[in-house]
């Protein structure tokens, strides 16, 4: 370690804290944004975030100035810490690629990477969630979870949805039977949740059945020849 108490440098106490705090996410590929976020908070407390926002300029020892040097040298030192840490929490996969890089453009690196697969699937989940029917013989308790599911997954990829949106497009996907349903909700200008409309429909699903006016796997008539 440096004596020049102008550098600071990061404690064993304090590195195991830090391994302690990004290990809670490990990098698979699948969590970008989750993990990325853990790293920043840590090193935002250390005081060592700028790693990641700049880039490290080798300078010439002959040429530069006493103070070029002291701040390579302790920009240095903060990304070789950043980058071990950074590295312990990827799994081996991801470790073996990135093992060389500095955290500046090893954080370019995912986040290109990572967020144009991000940009796809937000882009399959749309597709998926405005599109979604109930299947055959499906309770509308099942929808209903498939269809939140995809709303979790949208809001984990950092896409803003409206409640609104989210409950007209659950009403679009319901089935004929439930049209009933969908005008009486208009006309009461119903303004429900989410979790609302889904305690509702699953009350209007049991009204419906003991009425006798939704059938799940209805019969099959078999005519036979003669």
């Amino acid at each position: 370690m440096s004596s020049d108490q102008s550098v600071p440098h990061l404690n064993p106490g304090n590195v195991t804290s830090i391994l302690s705090l990004c290990s809670k996410v490990t990098l698979d590929g699948t969590n970008y944004n989750d993990w990325i976020r853990n790293i920043k908070m840590a090193l935002s407390f250390e005081r060592k975030e700028y790693v990641l926002e700049t880039e490290m300029v080798e300078v010439d020892p002959d040429t530069a100035t006493p103070e070029e040097v002291a701040a390579y040298t302790k920009h240095s030192d903060d990304a070789t810490k950043v980058a071990c840490i950074m590295i312990a929490t990827m799994n081996p996969e991801l470790q073996r690629i990135y093992e060389d890089y500095w955290p500046y453009e090893m954080d370019k690196d995912l986040m290109e990477k990572f967020r144009k697969q991000e940009h796809i699937e937000r882009r399959e989940v749309v597709k998926a969630f405005t599109n979604g029917k109930p299947k055959d013989g499906e309770s509308i308790c099942t929808h209903m979870q498939r269809m939140h599911g995809y709303v979790e997954r949208l809001r984990k990829l950092e896409m803003s949805v409206h409640e609104d949106l989210v409950v007209d497009i659950v009403l679009n996907s319901l089935p004929s039977s439930y049209d009933q349903f969908t005008l009486v909700y208009h006309l009461n200008n119903n303004q429900a949740t989410l979790a609302e409309l889904h305690r509702m429909l699953r009350t209007a699903e049991d009204g419906m059945k003991r009425k006798g006016l939704l059938h799940v796997n209805p019969p099959v008539l078999a005519i036979g020849s003669g």
